[in-house]
């Protein structure tokens, strides 16, 4: 595909599967060709480890949790408080992983009869992590202990406090910790700087939500072995209902759907389909979903839903929602998360048009450079990241997106495969170029001020032009294979379905659909463009091109005028009124000449 000139000026390489491979899985496994190729291309070639992939258990999965550091040292002290009726404040983050995780422990201690007390930190007031504010608050109430759920592995001031107060602090996270430790009574985390490389390599990749179940895991077996719902005539808590949960946190946190994680996925889906947590039941009514969950639903519909209350609105929204047992606060809630969503989707909007503004009045005179920085003292700190990925996205580079008040910035950056953000963050800081900053290889936030960011922009862009010069990068769309419309049928789509869960580690398929003309196109909300696809057979497809409007791809759609194009993009089933249809997200085009 060397000769195809997309739109969007990327290479298209087709995924290449190992023929003979292909054919000794399809026999050993009993799946057909399509699969058999797709799992070939993507690095299977033991059947065993294929099966358990194709159908994941908790029973093959799930280990002992006893393995994890500090894991007994944790349940004996949990134990402790349930047994002496201590009040445990549940200290989460505010977005899905955090929501996901309170809710979690919230709705196994309700069950429990404890004495349980959230709290979700405000995302502009106090910023993420645990504060000694907060903390100050509980000792005054005479809270003994806390756990921190999807932070407080770099919270060191704050557990400090706590320490010194006598209040124990479990934390239970999954962010990669520095050499340094806090001063936490337990600290579990498959990504703490002492942890075993086993647990690094096999359960690093788990969201927060899935060391909180794990966590749960080890609680549950200890209170069931000393006796403790027996001897106080409580229901054991099937914990295996509280997967949707797990599901949830773990799609929406973006962690590779392998492993563990892929098993939580699969049977929390199977849980949600169910509709039994109340919360998530009645955000999926005011959503409108109809269909049968899957991980599109959670990562794309649920899930900035439950992040807008963190973002411009209450942080304690979704983790309240998601522990709710009264079905008039559930929708209530659902409500109040249905419409700061909008008003998220609209401050989104706003700032990703004067974001491109300032990018396209700069590419006027300049060449596109190695990295995006824009900064504006309007923004709102809680979508930044949210318009650096758009950005990113857009035009094929780091994007960093500032939020300016008083001339300190909260910035927040999203990255490309080949360039380690995370990193250059840290240089940075010790460059004296930020106030603070972390993050990982494609993610990264920091505070700046504003005097040095023409200072921090040269140094950023100059490490990454070096890079991008290094690995002579031009972007390179990864294609599964080729299609045509008259093999793309509900049955074949039935038979991709095999591979779900999709995600981050599992791509749903991608596929070129060769030589299609565009027969019509709308616009959608001002953002999305719509349109119907007509082979030479004239077989037709809908289909769809999220936020592409004033893009090339978008402004190849509604100018296509009959043209010939060969399509790439992923299909899914599209259910309305009863009926089944297909319909492809279109990701790129290439005219034909």
């Amino acid at each position: 595909m060397d000769n195809i000139f997309s739109v969007l000026n990327r290479r298209w390489q087709v995924k290449e599967g190992d023929e003979k491979l292909s054919l000794f899985l399809e026999q050993r496994l009993n799946v057909p060709p399509t699969i058999a190729r797709l799992l070939s291309s993507r690095g299977f070639s033991n059947p065993e480890e294929t099966q358990e992939f194709l159908n994941p258990t908790l029973k093959s999965s799930l280990p002992n949790p006893s393995i994890f550091k500090d894991m007994e040292k944790a349940i004996l002290r949990l134990e402790k408080a349930l047994l002496k009726n201590e009040t445990i404040v549940l200290y989460g983050d505010y977005d899905v992983d955090g929501a996901t995780s309170s809710a979690l422990f919230k709705k196994f201690f309700d069950a429990l009869g404890a004495s349980v007390r959230l709290y979700i930190p405000d995302r502009i007031k106090e910023g993420y992590g645990p504060n000694t504010h907060a903390f100050e608050s509980f000792f005054k109430d005479g809270i003994k202990l806390i756990l921190t759920l999807d932070s407080g592995t770099t919270a060191f001031e704050a557990l400090s406090y706590a320490h010194e107060k006598l209040m124990d602090v479990i934390v239970i996270d999954h962010h990669i910790s520095e050499l340094k430790l806090p001063l936490a009574y337990a600290l579990i985390n498959p990504n703490r700087s002492d942890e075993s490389e086993h647990i690094k390599q096999n359960y690093g990749n788990l969201a927060a939500v899935g060391v909180s179940f794990l966590t749960l895991v080890a609680l549950n077996r200890r209170l069931r072995e000393q006796n403790f719902y027996e001897t106080r005539f409580i229901k054991e808590p099937d914990l295996r209902q509280f997967l949707d949960l797990v599901a949830l946190g773990t799609v929406a946190d973006v962690v590779p759907l392998t492993g563990l994680n892929r098993t939580f996925v699969a049977q929390g889906l199977k849980i949600m389909k169910k509709r039994t947590n109340i919360g998530l039941k009645a955000l999926a009514d005011i959503a409108k979903i109809t269909e049968s969950p899957e991980a599109y639903h959670a990562g794309f519909i649920l899930g900035p839903r439950i992040n807008a209350g963190g973002r411009v609105g209450e942080s304690s929204l979704g983790a309240h929602l998601l522990s709710t047992e009264c079905l008039k606060e559930a929708q209530m809630i659902s409500e109040k998360l249905h419409h700061l969503n909008q008003s998220r989707q609209e401050m989104e909007n706003k700032m990703l048009s004067d974001a491109l503004f300032k990018i396209e009045a700069h590419l006027k005179e300049n060449p596109l450079p190695a990295a995006l920085i824009v900064a504006d003292e309007t923004w709102h700190p809680g979508i930044i990241g949210i318009i650096a990925g758009r950005l990113k996205d857009r035009y094929d580079r780091p994007a960093c997106v500032i939020a300016l008040k008083d001339g300190i910035g909260k910035a927040s950056g999203r990255s490309l495969p080949i360039v380690n953000l995370g990193k250059l963050i840290h240089q940075a800081k010790d460059l004296n170029l930020l106030i603070n900053g972390g993050g990982h290889a494609m993610a990264a936030g920091f505070t700046i001020e504003e005097s040095k960011i023409k200072e921090f922009e040269s140094f950023l862009t100059e490490q990454i032009a070096q890079t991008l010069k290094e690995t002579n990068y031009k972007p390179t769309l990864h294609i599964d294979g080729k299609l045509s419309l008259a093999a793309l049928t509900l049955d074949f789509l039935k038979i991709l379905e095999q591979m779900a869960p999709f995600g981050m580690g599992n791509p749903t398929p991608r596929f070129m659909v060769p030589c299609l003309r565009i027969t019509n196109t709308s616009l959608i909300q001002n953002t999305h463009v719509r349109c119907t696809l007509r082979s030479e057979e004239g077989i037709k497809l809908d289909a769809i091109a999220f936020r592409a409007f004033n893009t090339p791809l978008g402004d190849a759609l509604m100018d296509a005028k009959n043209h010939p194009f060969h399509f790439v993009g992923t299909f899914r089933r599209d259910s309305w009124n009863g009926r089944e249809k297909i319909q492809m997200t279109i990701e790129d085009l290439a005219p034909i000449s």
